[in-house]
């Protein structure tokens, strides 16, 4: 599909930068990038990667009324993604009246947008993980974080004005490349990895419930090269518009996780727990695993890489010779 600009917000993040790396990968240049980009530990997110012009986040709606660039498409991947920062009110700037302007833009200009919510917006999972519209009025996130990206997915579905086609996305637990700047909040692979060279063992939270044994929390894992993929898919195909589910649709425990990260360096496992921090020990997930059919249903046909593939790939390639995507 030819297109012409294309935004990308949190351009020097985690998920933004592989998406900047794949619209490179596949011939697209013209992209916008977002971000704030005054931190040093995500410059190496955008070492190699091309495109056509820069802004910081707070100048980017004045500078789209101003140059009135023709925008194509709009992937919104910035966020305070931060679940142990408890002030709504930061949560509330970045993610929720943030993502009402991208919207407001996309549906004045007629651009579609892809955007990212969250798995967090689940909380407990006492409803199940099911992206049925219908069920998002009912969700009660565990932490800040997600109630703010839940209440923009309550928000958007009930706009009557709306980008010509849209797409929420919930995304599990992402993990991969270009991770490297989150710290606490990077992925447990990322950790694990940390932990093994310093020390040659991982430690895992113990569990704090007693129908869950150490180490059998689980989580619905998924590679950012399957994320960043279906995004482009979806702006690319453009089915229906609504939220998705974005997962592999098969929970995992942590311990698969961190014996997998030991395969991808070719070391016997050795794991040991710790007690659980408290301040996330009441909010913390014990079980997630997305229901994947609707992103079937409308014609998303690749598999996605199992947990022992993605660590895999994610070990060999970039953690082990320290390079990004």
């Amino acid at each position: 599909m030819a297109l012409g600009n294309i935004i990308v917000t949190g351009a020097a993040g985690f998920i933004g930068s592989c998406m900047v790396g794949l619209l490179n990968e596949q011939g697209f240049e013209n992209l916008i990038i977002v971000d704030e980009f005054n931190r040093q530990d995500k410059y190496p997110n955008l070492e190699g990667k091309t495109w056509w012009h820069k802004i910081d986040r707070d100048e980017l709606f004045d500078w789209l009324i101003t140059k009135k660039p023709k925008v194509d498409l709009v992937f919104h991947l910035g966020a305070r993604t931060d679940t142990t920062e408890f002030d709504y009110a930061v949560h509330q700037r970045l993610n929720l009246e943030y993502s009402k302007k991208v919207w407001t833009y996309c549906t004045a200009n007629q651009v579609p947008l892809v955007y990212a919510s969250s798995a967090a917006t689940y909380g407990n999972g006492e409803f199940g993980y099911d992206d049925d519209h219908d069920l998002i009025d009912r969700l009660k996130p565990l932490n800040p974080y997600g109630v703010s990206k839940n209440e923009f997915d309550k928000w958007a579905l009930a706009q009557s004005a709306a980008p010509p086609c849209w797409y929420g996305l919930k995304f599990f637990n992402v993990y991969g490349p270009n991770e490297y700047h989150k710290g606490r909040m990077a992925s447990v692979i990322w950790h694990s990895f940390l932990q093994i060279r310093e020390k040659g063992f991982v430690q895992l939270f113990r569990s704090h419930r007693p129908d869950f044994k150490d180490g059998q929390q689980l989580r619905d894992f998924i590679y950012v090269m399957d994320v960043v993929r279906v995004c482009l898919w979806l702006a690319e195909n453009r089915p229906q518009s609504g939220i998705y589910n974005l997962g592999t649709g098969q929970a995992r425990s942590f311990e698969d996780l961190a014996k997998a990260t030991f395969a991808g360096l070719y070391m016997k496992a050795d794991i040991r727990f710790i007690d659980m921090p408290e301040d996330i020990r009441d909010k913390y997930q014990y079980f997630t695993e997305a229901n994947m059919s609707k992103l079937r249903r409308v014609g998303y046909t690749e598999p996605f890489h199992t947990l022992e593939e993605g660590v895999f790939d994610y070990t060999r390639h970039f953690l082990e010779p320290g390079l990004y995507y």
